[in-house]
Formats: C-alpha cells, sequence, structure tokens
C-alpha cells in the first residue's frame, strides 16, 4: 500500500505510528535551495521523506499490508511510479489547511488507475468542513471512502488504512 500526499501531511508519522517492525525512514534536513520550492503549512518541520518510509501492519493473521510512504514533492514522481507498480492501493492524506495541496497526489493516482482512500488528518486547529464539502472540492468520486484521521494516534490511523482495504475488496469483487 501507498501512503501519499503533500509534503507534512503526516505520512511519517501515519507509518511511524502503525508500524510493527522499526520503521524504515529517510528523512533530510530541508534545505535553503529546498525551502525555494517545497512549502509546507507547518513552518516549524525541519526533515522530508527523500526516497521513501517503509513499515509494516498485520490487521489479520493472514492480511499484512506493508506501507511504502511516497515523498510529497512533485519533483519525486518517478520514484512514486516505481512504488506503485505492484502496489493494490493507496492511502491519500490530505490537510484542510492547504487542500489544494493535495490535488498532484490525487491527479497522480488516478493517472496510475490505482484505487484510493482519502484520511483528512485532522491537525490541531484545523478548520473541519462537511464531507459532502470536502469531497466536492477534492472532486472525489462516489465511492472513494472519505474518513478522518490522526496520523498521531493509532487507532485512528488503522480505522484509515482498514477503509482502504475495504475499499480494495469492494473493487476487486465488484462485477465489472
Amino acid at each position: 500500500m501507498l501512503v501519499v500526499g503533500p509534503l507534512g501531511v503526516g505520512k511519517t508519522t501515519l507509518i511511524g505510528t502503525v508500524s510493527e517492525i522499526e520503521p524504515l525512514f529517510t528523512e533530510a534536513a530541508m534545505t535553503q535551495a529546498g525551502a525555494r520550492v517545497d512549502t509546507v503549512v507547518d513552518s516549524g518541520k525541519t526533515t522530508t521523506t527523500v526516497a521513501l518510509d517503509f513499515g509494516r501492519l498485520t490487521i489479520d493473521g493472514d492480511l499484512v499490508l506493508y506501507l511504502f510512504g511516497t515523498p510529497g514533492q512533485q519533483r519525486f514522481l518517478p520514484a512514486w511510479r516505481d512504488l506503485a507498480k505492484g502496489a493494490l492501493g493507496a492511502l491519500a492524506l490530505v490537510d484542510t489547511r492547504d487542500l489544494t495541496a493535495s490535488f498532484d497526489a490525487l491527479g497522480n493516482l488516478e493517472d496510475l488507475d490505482l484505487p484510493f482512500a482519502v484520511a483528512v488528518n485532522v491537525f490541531p486547529g484545523s478548520p473541519l468542513h462537511d464531507p459532502d464539502d470536502l469531497r466536492a472540492a477534492l472532486d472525489l468520486l462516489p465511492g472513494t471512502p472519505l474518513v478522518l484521521c490522526d496520523a498521531r494516534d493509532e487507532s485512528s490511523s488503522i480505522r484509515a488504512l482498514i477503509a482502504l482495504v475495504s475499499h480494495l475488496i469492494h473493487v476487486a469483487t465488484e462485477p465489472s
């Protein structure tokens, strides 16, 4: 499973929160050069993923999720494409403080024809919106799951991943 979204949306946090193994993070310090092209809502962010994050979560004895977090910057799209090969689906994290930052990630998933669920990472102080308004703003298809999530909270993050797995099962068993 891919965990995708813009820079600073909580991908690394979510994987670190749910992984039952020591997660692999490829964080590097954000540089002055990067600051000119990388925008992030949280001005206190000092590191960014430069290759991928990796974790594992066993949902059931027979159902194990391998989680691959993608870098949030569009310039890493080739890495996304490589990670998407063989992926069953993706959890797209969004931040209501800057919904437009999520458009590239959602568009990339559509271009890759990869089924996905959307998890709104609820940051402290972030505005809460009506789910129908969010669905419209993100231009989601009616069957695309949309859930609230706190990437710092294990049960909340697992619920978001279960919503994705349920969606993937539905897509796989839906008559064509």
